[in-house]
């Protein structure tokens, strides 16, 4: 060999390896891809139309489970999923038998929890907060305190509880402080998150940072792309339908954040798109996209 080539040759070595690592590091973690799910919410106008059409192209596509969202008032999507074979291990709930309980015994989130259970739900999600639940930081440690307790619940009947956020969360507040950062400090450690990356990369943030500092403490995660041009970070004020991208289509790198899920313990990843001009071609176009990877 020449020397000069034997030079180039040794000076391409550690970056060949560096892609050599991250590819090791993407097969060893091809279980998301191989068991991709899909919030349901993408679909909820087809699913309103024809649950079990819809829920047999969810599985034509190649998703392999969904994330069901207004549980437990969700028999009709629970129904044809299981006729498509696609297994379901997670749903967003009605989060306000834990964030609002009626009583001291969250009766109304036990009943839920049973109904979980008898389905075989292994995750619950709390979705969402209304405005009057966080409005200051005292908020978020009422909700945080309720989270625990319907968490220590959610643990003895074998179902981990996690929280879902927007960007909201991660607004500072009184001496800079954030609704996320609260959580992060009260949660017990019976209680998770879910992480939404739009939403995190919304906030301004970045979502692999998030994922080490929460390594062990996150339990599923929403992928889904941010338009390139979208002004962050923004904390509610509206966002456009076309800031919704299809994986791959956006501004968000998904490879780093699969590696960065399996460091942090992630279980499951759910493809989610609030907005489309239609939802079954997009969900074709994000699982392309992860199965290119």
């Amino acid at each position: 060999m020449h020397r000069r080539n034997f030079i180039r040759l040794s000076a391409a070595a550690p970056i060949a390896l560096s892609q050599i690592g991250t590819l090791m590091a993407l097969e060893a973690d091809n279980a998301y891809r191989r068991e991709i799910g899909i919030q349901l919410y993408t679909l909820r106008n087809e699913l309103e139309k024809d649950p079990v059409a819809t829920l047999k192209q969810v599985a034509a596509a190649g998703y392999k489970q969904v994330e069901l969202y207004g549980f437990p008032k969700s028999d009709a999507m629970i129904s044809a999923a299981q006729d498509a074979g696609l297994a379901i291990h997670s749903a967003h709930f009605e989060w306000d038998t834990v964030v609002n309980p009626k009583d001291a015994e969250m009766s109304d989130f036990a009943r839920i929890l049973e109904k979980a259970k008898k389905i075989g739900l292994s995750h619950l999600v709390i979705p969402f907060l209304h405005g009057p639940n966080r409005s200051t930081l005292d908020d978020y440690k009422k909700v945080a305190a309720h989270a625990n307790k319907a968490a220590a619940m959610s643990k003895a009947a074998g179902i981990q509880l996690s929280y879902h956020n927007h960007s909201f969360e991660f607004e500072p507040k009184e001496g800079g402080k954030s609704g996320y950062d609260v959580f992060i400090e009260e949660f017990s450690k019976e209680m998770q998150f879910e992480i939404d990356i739009f939403w995190v990369k919304v906030a301004g943030m970045d979502p692999v940072e998030l994922l080490q500092k929460l390594t062990g403490r996150v339990s599923q995660l929403h992928l889904k792309d941010l338009k390139a041009d979208v002004a962050v970070p923004n904390f509610g004020s509206g966002l456009p339908k076309e800031a919704f991208k299809e994986l791959g289509k956006g501004s968000i790198p998904m490879e780093p954040i699969i590696v960065a899920a399996k460091a942090a313990g992630v279980k499951h990843c759910h493809v989610e798109q609030d907005q489309s001009p239609d939802a079954l071609a997009s969900i074709q176009q994000s699982i392309a996209y992860l199965k290119s990877l």
